[in-house]
């Protein structure tokens, strides 16, 4: 099995370069041959190449029909600068799921939005942080086909108990950068996931109060909230579904998760699937 590593965001530092090779060591030890983008290392400012060029990079893991899938190791800010430049034709017929987190939210939603093909929200990085033990053991489930470990995930609803449709969504930042074009995906009847790694009340705050302005509250089948990390240990006063609810319906379902997110114990979720949660 062979598959494409990119980073379609900012650039790694160089003082990171030990988080790639162990990765690429983890991959070979599963049997999995990594192939790298040119395009990694940061080599001016945030950026590791033009837009133009990480986009190639990754068209050029989409068009080796050798490699399987798409695992992007970036974060940041950058990765929709690689939207125009992407083929989504190709990218539609190749069968190649895209895996990314943070601010990959763009390009996975955008890939939704212009081919229907799902991604997964996922830091495969995460194999080389804190929690590597427990992340090694449920990516070496999910190959032998045991997805429940990295995709089965515990929740409880604070409004509503069931919902069901397609998840879209992501990191709210991220998410937002796509309002206003044409890689916004459609919200009706769909289940809106929303996490974040930093924002205080009023960040958080102003970012939901853009979706209801767009109407996606009275859109969507459910709200799912996975971690918020740096508000969460702020110790605010109000809680994100507390801001939340500030902005919808009593009728629209609310669940939470504390296992899909930023943190390095976080689980996968399918974005382009469809998902039934019930009390």
């Amino acid at each position: 099995m062979r598959v494409g590593i990119s980073a379609c965001s900012n650039g790694h530092l160089k003082e990171w370069e030990y988080q790639i090779d162990e990765l690429i060591k983890i991959l070979k030890d599963f049997g999995i041959e990594p192939v790298l983008a040119s395009h990694i290392m940061s080599t001016k400012d945030d950026f590791s190449g033009t837009d133009k060029e990480r986009a190639a990079d990754l068209m050029q893991l989409y068009a080796d029909d050798s490699i399987e899938a798409i695992y992007d190791i970036s974060g940041g800010d950058l990765a929709n600068g690689v939207l125009n430049y992407l083929d989504f034709d190709k990218i539609a017929n190749s069968g190649k799921r895209f895996w990314g987190y943070s601010d990959l939210t763009t390009i996975i939603n955008a890939i939704y939005t212009m081919t229907g093909n799902a991604s997964v929200l996922y830091q495969v990085k995460n194999m080389v942080y804190s929690e590597a033990v427990v992340q090694r053991k449920r990516f070496a489930d999910y190959l032998t086909g045991n997805t429940q470990p990295l995709f089965s995930f515990n929740y409880q609803f604070l409004q509503g108990n069931s919902m069901e449709g397609i998840v879209v969504g992501g990191n709210i930042r991220c998410l937002l950068k796509l309002s206003g074009t044409k890689y916004w995906p459609d919200m009706n009847g769909k289940i809106l996931f929303l996490e974040s790694l930093g924002g205080g009340s009023g960040q958080i705050a102003t970012l939901l109060t853009q979706l209801e302005q767009m109407g996606v509250f009275d859109q969507v089948s459910g709200v799912l909230l996975g971690t918020f990390t740096n508000y969460e240990k702020s110790g605010l006063e109000l809680t994100v579904y507390d801001l939340l609810k500030m902005h919808i319906s009593d009728s629209v379902p609310v669940a939470s998760t504390r296992e899909i997110g930023h943190s390095h114990d976080s689980k996968a979720v399918a974005v382009g699937e469809r998902l039934k949660l019930s009390l």
